[in-house]
């Protein structure tokens, strides 16, 4: 885990789990971390997320979803913005993800939601992630 880019390591291992198929992982928790946690499922990207109180450090447990039949519900999830390189939209820029089948989190100034949210309140913001 690397300290310098938190939402990369948050983005890695649910990549990681998804691509193993593992139905949860666990990781230090962030406000920052929770809220896209707390984005990915309101979405429907994820099951569930719970931050679970501990000495240092809380931990976030994210309880990944498949289909049916096992099928992997986030088939990619990329970082976009990048503690080097920065990227913001605007409502007018954002682009629907896959034609409205995906997402991109963004960090707005009310919060961390999704694409579709920060166009419906006309706000832009710093695309945190891509999803789909």
């Amino acid at each position: 885990m690397s300290m310098t880019d938190p939402i990369g390591d948050l983005l890695t291992a649910i990549r990681n789990a998804n691509e193993i198929g593992k139905k949860s992982l666990t990781m230090p928790a962030s406000t920052l971390r929770v809220h896209v946690a707390q984005v990915l499922k309101e979405e429907g990207y994820l099951t569930g997320v719970s931050v679970e109180s501990a000495k240092p450090q809380s931990k976030l447990k994210i309880d990944l979803k498949y289909g049916p039949d096992g099928e992997r519900v986030i088939r990619s999830i990329q970082r976009v913005s990048t503690p080097g390189r920065r990227v913001y939209g605007s409502p007018k820029t954002l682009q629907p993800v896959l034609r409205g089948m995906g997402i991109y989190v963004l960090s707005t100034p009310k919060g961390v939601m999704s694409d579709r949210t920060a166009r419906a309140q006309n706000i832009g913001g710093e695309i945190l992630a891509k999803v789909y």
